[in-house]
């Protein structure tokens, strides 16, 4: 099948391009941003050598999705979604750092909560949970905000504000922001009968000096998801629990001896396992958004997006 995994589109305008781990920025005129969605699968901050059918569809569907359904308490950078894999927003400065936000602990938290460790970016967290236990109250944990091939790294309130990252005024609408948009996420999710884990927004400020959000929101690519039916059950049992997000390509990662540390080999993913995650991610979709999902023409991707966005700039 068909995939996209770069882009070399030259648009009216275009005054650069930013590519990211999974997502191609163009600049046009200092005043739009024109975000691609690739079919790129990242994973330990290492991006795979092969895309996943469908994957930028999905992820920018449920992030534009998302957006629209949170627009109200928080917002946000996007304009238009000309094609399936694009959205289109206002230019934005972004903070050099993503907002974490995690109702339970898993994933990375409990990883290193496994290790003995009980601050985590300057929170305490308390003795005696087991993974995927709900936190008394949800934590942010930021992160820095890495260049690519660099691993994003664990970071404190404190350190962000004594090394100016961002100033004290910023960081509180920050931290209200995240917490409000996961309040949404949660109620949203649990709706669909699931439970929204954790999750990382991302901000930047307009030319106005407006906070917005910018990049994905509630992604499989950046938020982790459980099943709620049977959840406490399994938890009892002390049993893992049934997870709707990309933890399912990290876990197969390990098992095959990778985790993006040096001298390590990616293993081979034969297109039966990239096929099988694709299916994933289409579950992923329909779940989260409690809507099927509808395969776009993937016959020639590149030229269908150079289009749809040649048509729209065309009108602005």
């Amino acid at each position: 099948m068909s995939t996209i995994t770069s882009t070399k589109f030259n648009f009216p305008g275009q005054k650069s391009v930013y590519n990211g781990k999974v997502r191609e920025v163009y600049n046009i005129n200092d005043e739009l941003l024109v975000m691609i969605a690739t079919d790129r699968l990242s994973a330990f901050d290492v991006v795979m050598p092969k895309g996943i059918p469908y994957k930028g569809q999905i992820l920018n569907q449920i992030a534009t999705k998302f957006m629209e359904l949170t627009q109200d308490i928080v917002p946000n950078w996007l304009l238009a979604t000309p094609d399936p894999n694009v959205a289109v927003g206002h230019l934005c400065e972004p903070f050099k750092v993503e907002m974490v936000i995690r109702g339970y602990l898993a994933g990375h938290a409990a990883r290193e909560y496994a290790l003995g460790k009980r601050i985590l970016c300057g929170v305490a967290l308390p003795d005696g949970l087991k993974e995927n236990d709900k936190f008394p109250t949800p934590i942010i944990t930021p992160s820095t905000k890495a260049d690519n091939g660099e691993h994003d790294e664990d970071i404190s309130r404190e350190d962000i504000l004594s090394k100016g990252i961002v100033s004290e005024e910023d960081y509180l609408v920050l931290e209200k922001y995240t917490r409000a948009l996961y309040q949404r996420g949660s109620e949203i999710a649990a709706e669909r009968g699931l439970i929204l884990v954790d999750t990382k927004y991302e901000f930047g400020k307009t030319k106005e000096g407006k906070i917005v959000l910018i990049d994905e929101i509630h992604t499989p690519d950046s938020s982790r998801y459980f099943y709620a039916d049977g959840y406490q059950e399994r938890q009892d049992k002390g049993e893992g629990q049934k997870q709707l997000s990309k933890e399912f390509v990290r876990q197969w990662l390990i098992k095959n001896g990778f985790q993006g540390k040096e001298g390590q080999q990616i293993p081979e993913m034969t297109e039966e396992y990239i096929n099988s995650v694709s299916e994933r991610y289409i579950e992923l979709f329909e779940n989260i958004l409690g809507e099927e999902f509808v395969k776009a023409d993937i016959s020639n991707i590149n030229k269908r997006i150079e289009d749809n966005v040649l048509s729209f700039l065309s009108k602005k």
